[in-house]
């Protein structure tokens, strides 16, 4: 329910919306059984949330999460759903199965959305939930348990509070099927995840049938359960599953467009049209991010600048005013698993919010962190990690690490730096220390000064990066000097009203140590190609298209 400007309507006052928030419209007409929640859906507040699942007509469950201050509150929603329906057998017999269906989110939605959650809500662990209510389920008549979990994968043991727990998940006992999500990732797909415990082939995660359908609609997940009745239980007695592609391809037509579900939310889609044609400023320049894993991006830069001119003017008249203000922000499109498109591409020319929807696709809010050079080297360290170490003298070497997703990715604008891509990362993708003599970051320099260890600054973020998201620290309460109540994208689009024409500064923030006699490999989008100039900026060698749709690039370092 969050995530475009469509799904966002009904969270903007000023939106011009007062129905229903239209995916629950959606799905109302769609006939949908139930439904569980994702990270996404507390990005609003509980407020809204509350209100915007009152018009669903279906059930929905959230296993993990109370609300009060303690572990001791409320349940947020039904922890789980014991779902009555009529099956036929092969003999033509009816029988009444009872689906258990349980929803589970991450704990970090309390981190994610402190400012929304703090003291409001608390979530529990989603293994340990898992455990404790599936045998209520099965004592209360559940014939069958099907996981409705907003977690992805990961390798390694479990731990407590992990975010990708999927494989764990899928071994607690009594577990029937899993729909799993949250990393975007696509399950089962040819080439897809290999890890030990997934099972690509037989369509199962820790030997449970399994489906994860990608993200933006891109799949349909379907798992097709063959029943068999043994004893008065019923048991699975095999399974297919199947990720359905939504978008055409070489081999099979698009999906047909559903007339009467377009008709249902047409006055929603159309106020949302009326949103986002208002005009936000202009820019002199193409605003992409193809290349910002190769180089400093202008796209990144008029939000990076956006929320320095913020912080300054939070800190006028205060005791920080006078240390110097930083900028950090990440490209949130950089193709990976959102395919050959998934690229902000916005040309020279009028901005609208609907371009500004581009540059920000999360409702995060402006935090200003006071921190020291070693706080902001080991940020940079952390960043680094989208990137495969690479071998000095290698040809041809994949640049990016495919299990880190590149909107990671943040520069620190108002600093200098490069990036050595022959020293391992530092950091895991949990945040964990994977390489302790690792350092990446070399000739970081403010003002064209060496950055100290304890030379203090203040640093623009946003709400989900100072939260310690992805491999990213959480930061304590004393560190924040400014938490903001404005959305990205509007603060971003007053910004740009203010100044009118933006013309981003060329000068890089960051680039990658030479390493004579070495070339890298970078899959971008197509659209790179009819950019001007994009590809002779960097000296990129087109080598054509990969079978993903992919343009890839031969990058010397």
């Amino acid at each position: 329910m969050q995530g475009t400007p469509l799904s966002d309507i009904t969270a903007q006052a000023d939106s011009g919306w007062t129905g229903d928030h239209p995916m629950i419209t959606a799905m109302n007409h769609l006939g949908y059984d139930a439904a569980g929640l994702g990270n996404h859906e507390f990005n609003f507040g509980l407020d809204w949330l509350t209100q915007t699942l009152s018009a669903a007509r279906f059930p929905i469950t959230c296993a993990n999460v109370t609300i009060g201050p303690g572990p001791m509150g409320a349940p947020l929603l039904p922890p789980y759903l014991l779902l009555p329906r009529q099956i036929i057998d092969t003999q033509g017999q009816s029988h009444t199965l009872i689906l258990g269906v349980i929803g589970l989110v991450p704990t970090q939605i309390t981190v994610w959305d402190t400012c929304h959650l703090s003291g409001q809500a608390t979530a529990q662990d989603m293994v340990q939930t898992a455990r404790r209510l599936i045998p209520q389920m099965r004592h209360q008549g559940a014939d069958l348990v099907l996981m409705l979990a907003h977690t992805g994968i990961e390798s390694g043991p479990y731990r407590p509070g992990m975010e990708n727990a999927a494989l764990s998940l899928a071994a607690v006992p009594g577990v029937d099927a899993l729909i799993a999500g949250h990393s975007h990732q696509v399950f089962p797909q040819t080439g897809g995840i290999t890890q030990s415990g997934v099972d690509p082939d037989a369509g199962t995660f820790s030997g449970t049938p399994a489906v994860m359908a990608g993200f933006r609609g891109s799949h349909l997940g379907v798992l097709d359960l063959n029943l068999e009745r043994q004893a008065g239980t019923w048991r699975i007695q095999n399974h297919h599953a199947e990720a359905r592609p939504v978008a055409p391809a070489s081999d099979r037509p698009a999906v047909t467009p559903d007339r009467s579900l377009g008709a249902a939310i047409d006055a929603a889609h159309n106020a949302t049209l009326t949103l986002v044609a208002r005009p936000a400023g202009h820019s002199a320049a193409p605003l992409h991010t193809f290349l910002a894993l190769a180089e400093c991006s202008a796209a990144v830069r008029v939000v990076t600048q956006a929320q320095r001119a913020a912080l300054r003017c939070a800190m006028t008249g205060t005791a920080y005013e006078t240390l110097p203000i930083l900028s950090a922000s990440a490209p949130f499109k950089t193709g990976g698993r959102g395919g050959p498109l998934h690229f902000t591409d916005i040309p020279a020319g009028p901005l609208s919010l609907r371009h500004i929807a581009d540059l920000c696709g999360f409702p995060n809010t402006l935090c200003g962190l006071h921190l020291s050079g070693a706080d902001l080297r080991d940020w940079l360290e952390r960043a680094a990690i989208c990137f495969r170490q690479i071998r000095p003298g290698g040809a041809d070497q994949p640049l990016c690490d495919p299990d880190v997703p590149g909107h990671n990715f943040d520069l620190i604008d108002g600093l200098s730096y490069c990036i050595d891509l022959s020293v391992p990362p530092r950091y895991s993708m949990a945040g964990a220390l994977a390489n302790p003599g690792a350092h990446r970051i070399r000739d970081l320099l403010h003002a064209g000064q060496p950055v100290e260890d304890e030379a203090m600054f203040l640093l623009a973020t946003n709400s989900y990066r100072a939260a310690g998201s992805g491999p990213y620290r959480s930061w304590p309460a004393s560190v924040y000097v400014h938490q903001g109540r404005t959305i990205m994208r509007d603060l971003v689009a007053d910004h740009l009203r203010s100044t009118g024409t933006t013309s981003p500064t060329t000068e890089p923030v960051w680039r990658f140590a030479p390493l004579p006699g070495t070339s890298v490999l970078l899959n971008t989008g197509p659209g790179v190609r009819h950019v001007p100039g994009a590809l002779e900026q960097i000296q990129a060698e087109d080598l054509g298209q990969t079978p993903l749709g992919f343009a890839r690039l031969r990058l010397g370092l």
